[in-house]
């Protein structure tokens, strides 16, 4: 079997459970990312198994269904959240004063331009204001400080790929952990222009990334406690729970981390104050809402 990059391919090693692209082949070696999580992996060529267009629409029809099923408790969320604003902003009485809302500005960084324009995809679906940069995980730190200084986000998104490798020491070493190490150094970059938890939100982190070393560095959540495999738009919906949530309140870890499809094996976090801010009155078209 002759691969190439881009291929869609399972590991025999792993019983076939993960789909991943090739990204490259290095002679007896090819670089894996995660078709629908966020984890990198090297693999021998011989380790690899070609999928058929059978068992691809088989995986791809699970993971629709399932991403589905993620937006419409969102969307559920979201109702319940959006009655909540409007009730709390007419006293409770019906009011004729049509109220505007400032929502929040989300900067997503990306290790993988995919699974960006899946992320970017779903913002918009829930009503969000994004923007987007496709990095390369060791340029992040690099390029955030200018990032932040242009757009000002309310909230971060530092994402991309990693994995652990128990061959290069323990859980608890971050040298044993592919990207954790730039996704840190990026967090630190981000809060020497905004040390405030509650004006700057960030979230960072891939598959089985070092929960730890990321809150020490000033995330408001990040990944993966567990060490485990997150999908690829989960920072997505925390990204939403917050901005949907109104500034004078805050937000539990759970209540945040329920909608996503990892749970709490996979994300984990600080309470933290929302971003949703209202305001009246209100004279133009009323605002467009989630589908």
């Amino acid at each position: 079997m002759v691969f190439s990059s881009g291929s869609l391919v399972t590991r025999k090693s792993y019983n076939n459970d993960i789909l991943f692209r090739v990204v490259e082949i290095k002679k007896d070696k090819a670089n894996l990312y995660g078709e629908d999580i966020r984890l990198e992996a090297d693999a021998p060529i011989d380790d690899l198994v070609q999928i058929n267009e059978r068992e691809l629409e088989k995986r791809r029809k699970k993971e629709e269904e399932k991403e589905e099923f993620s937006y419409r408790l969102f969307r559920q969320d979201y109702q319940l959240m959006k009655d909540k604003r409007e009730y709390q902003s007419t006293d409770g009485y019906q009011s004729y004063t049509k109220y505007f809302q400032i929502p929040a500005k989300v900067l997503h960084l990306d290790g993988d331009q995919m699974y960006l324009r899946k992320c970017i995809a779903l913002y918009q679906r829930l009503g969000l204001q994004v923007h987007g940069v496709h990095l390369n995980e060791k340029e992040m730190p690099n390029q955030i400080g200018s990032l932040v200084e242009k757009i000002q986000p309310d909230m971060i998104v530092i994402t991309g790929h990693d994995s652990f490798s128990k061959n290069k020491g323990t859980k608890s070493d971050l040298r044993a952990y592919r990207h954790s190490k730039y996704f840190a150094e990026t967090v630190r970059e981000a809060r020497r222009i905004n040390p405030n938890v509650d004006q700057l939100i960030i979230f960072a982190g891939a598959c089985q990334s070092h929960f730890e070393s990321l809150i020490r560095a000033g995330a408001n959540f990040a990944s993966s406690p567990s060490r485990v495999n997150i999908h690829a738009l989960d920072p997505v919906y925390i990204a939403a729970k917050i901005a949907y949530t109104p500034f004078m309140e805050s937000v539990s870890v759970w209540d945040v981390l329920k909608n996503t499809m990892t749970g709490e094996k996979g994300m984990g976090g600080i309470e933290t104050r929302g971003l949703f801010r209202t305001g009246m009155p209100y004279l133009a078209e009323e605002d467009d809402e989630i589908d």
